[in-house]
């Protein structure tokens, strides 16, 4: 499958270097020079220079013969007249990323039906929802929904004094409808089998039913109280769509914003909440407007240096919890360290959306896990696969990958070895990144 990304900035790389690993055909176009070295010099991708909104770019046959085009350039027009253009010359289907709400909440149907749009990208939208889901889960350093929320996927980090520590899988004690289906220790994913054990400081996957896995996380629970006070530092897009989520929730709200200009447009849409136009990285200011007293504290500004200086301040002022929005994937890892407790980059999140949407076959969502090392997804099982009418035990999925669970109708539950799976089940698989491809042949359909 050919696939062309226009726009090589900061998310358009990024998908563009995912898909690359994921063994697609990948053309970007990139009007700016020093875009178009930083491509060629770095990804094994075809690279060409121009405006991907030109019929001239269309002219070309590796643009023009491709399946799928994605419009990520820093332009909302130039995104949705790319896309247009693309349909107008062959290309099945397009995603755009378009951040203006004006045009994703007045207009959706007009950017679907008229702009021929299939797949609309807001990342700040994205991170923003991502952070919500989290803060609602307190215990939890990362937290996602699968199959209409029958299936909860949980993270937490396994504390010195936990009872499932240093106990074999086979004999820990947890309800029959969860599954610990990942382990991130030492920076390494681990498929976890029966023999293995959990210890102090992993990050540990809980997959189960959705009321159980709510139950469940009372166990961590005394890892952080309940969340009431919530400090953001940045008003940008991500920071005033988070804010209004906050305040629905109900929580009280302090945003601090050196532009006055976001401040104000912030102040307008917020009912309760408190915004202070100042510098996050003034102590007095943090300590006057209680950095201490938060449950969380939550940078989010463009700056991820930034962002971990505020991170580590929250810290030392007696912060509960810090939460980091990061553009540069290679600090992800850095910040976990020393001592960030959750990490979120924007582009991982939105490349997980362009995944699930490129792939296509009977995928129906995708979540990157551990900086893109490795993957949650949830697929259909093809009519006439390789896995169709076959027992867990027989079908031979890779050792990198783990079968965790499977919703059949409007019941889920957590598979054992003797489990057959029928033709249009819905299954959730963690795998290692680079075993995603071989994995997914083997539920698509045949025939």
């Amino acid at each position: 499958m050919r696939i062309v990304v226009a726009g090589a900035g900061k998310l358009g790389y990024s998908i563009a270097q995912l898909l690359a690993e994921d063994q697609f055909d990948v053309v970007v176009v990139e009007i700016d020079e020093k875009r178009k070295e930083a491509v060629q010099n770095s990804l094994d991708v075809l690279v060409i220079e121009g405006n991907s909104s030109s019929p001239v770019i269309f002219d070309n046959p590796d643009v023009r013969n491709a399946d799928v085009l994605i419009a990520c350039t820093n332009n909302d027009e130039v995104n949705m007249i790319t896309c247009m253009m693309a349909k107008e010359n062959g290309i099945k289907y397009t995603a755009a990323r378009i951040r203006n709400v004006e045009y994703t909440d007045y207009s959706p149907e007009i950017l679907n039906k008229k702009m021929k749009i299939d797949l609309i990208l807001n990342s700040e939208r994205i991170t923003a929802m991502e952070i919500n889901n989290i803060l609602m889960t307190p215990s939890a350093l990362n937290v996602d929904d699968f199959a209409n929320g029958k299936v909860r996927m949980f993270e937490a980090k396994l504390r010195d004094n936990s009872p499932y520590a240093n106990i074999p899988l086979k004999n820990m004690e947890i309800p029959k409808d969860i599954l610990v289906a990942m382990l991130f220790r030492n920076h390494k994913i681990i498929i976890p089998r029966g023999d293995d054990c959990l210890l102090p400081g992993d990050n540990v996957y809980f997959v189960g039913k959705h009321d159980v896995i709510k139950d469940f996380e009372s166990n961590f629970s005394n890892t952080y109280e309940k969340l009431e006070k919530a400090l953001i530092i940045g008003a940008g897009r991500t920071g005033r769509f988070l804010a209004l989520l906050l305040e629905k929730q109900g929580l009280m709200l302090k945003v601090i914003e050196k532009d006055e200009t976001r401040c104000q447009l912030l102040a307008a849409q917020l009912q309760r909440g408190l915004v202070l136009c100042g510098d996050g990285t003034d102590i007095d200011l943090l300590t006057e407007e209680g950095a201490a007293e938060a449950d969380v504290v939550i940078c989010i500004t463009e700056d991820d240096k930034l962002n971990l200086l505020l991170a580590l301040l929250g810290k030392h002022l007696g912060a509960k919890k810090t939460i980091v929005r990061v553009a540069r994937n290679e600090y992800i890892e850095l910040m976990e360290k020393v001592g960030v407790d959750v990490v979120l980059s924007s582009k991982l999140l939105s490349a997980g959306e362009v995944l699930r949407f490129v792939r296509r076959s009977g995928i129906l969502a995708v979540s990157l896990l551990e900086g893109a090392k490795a993957e949650a997804i949830e697929i259909i099982v093809g009519k006439n696969s390789e896995v169709e009418n076959k027992a867990l035990k027989d079908v031979k999925l890779p050792k990198e990958c783990l079968l965790c669970a499977i919703v059949r109708g409007n019941e889920a539950y957590i598979p054992n070895g003797n489990t057959k799976l029928h033709a249009d089940d819905s299954v959730i698989l963690f795998v290692k990144s680079e075993f995603v491809k071989s994995t997914v042949l083997l539920f698509e359909s045949r025939g």
